[in-house]
């Protein structure tokens, strides 16, 4: 940054010198960055196309074990309540089961 600096500061001359220099040498230095460049873009591409259809995939799995989870325990309690048995509660899940037992009966809970 020091030389671009220098050149700023520089006459306009010194810039004028030095933006001819660059379109003489840009011709001969682009074709050649242009030549790494691509490859690098078309594999960083890639990469990211892999990635993303890897993590559908993955995404795809979660949710159907999660839909199977949730199928099997809807059948459980289905299957409990049937029974006449109160479904087994977790700590934690206990108001939910609160509210849900006073919105079957109407009765409140003191």
């Amino acid at each position: 940054m020091g030389l671009l600096d220098d050149a700023l500061k520089g006459t306009v001359l010194t810039g004028l010198a030095i933006g001819i220099g660059a379109a003489v040498v840009a011709p001969a230095v682009l074709p050649v960055l242009a030549g790494v460049a691509k490859p690098l873009a078309k594999a960083a591409m890639k990469s990211g196309l892999v990635l993303y259809n890897r993590g559908k995939e993955i995404a795809s799995e979660v949710e159907e074990m999660a839909e199977d989870l949730w199928a099997e325990t809807k059948a459980e309690a289905e299957a409990e309540i049937e029974a006449g048995a109160e479904p087994e509660i977790e700590e934690g899940e206990t108001t939910t089961a609160i509210v849900q037992t006073q919105a079957e009966t109407g009765v409140k809970a003191s």
